[in-house]
């Protein structure tokens, strides 16, 4: 995911996506903890997208 896309994104859409990616993220570290994670990385991965999605929504608000 790009900021270029989220940039063209609704105020809404973006707090709907940062509630969808935070749910993910939740679940991810829970199937890492048990060890049902196939590729950790995908964690990293995710917080990025929530830190893009978070600095979209606070230059929208700015």
């Amino acid at each position: 995911m790009k900021a270029t896309e989220l940039r063209n994104k609704s105020s809404e859409e973006l707090e709907a996506m940062l509630k969808d990616l935070k749910t993910e993220l939740f679940n991810l570290r829970f199937q890492h903890a048990i060890h049902q994670l196939d590729n950790p990385h995908k964690i990293a991965d995710t917080k990025k997208d929530i830190a893009r999605v978070m600095t979209v929504i606070a230059e929208k608000k700015a």
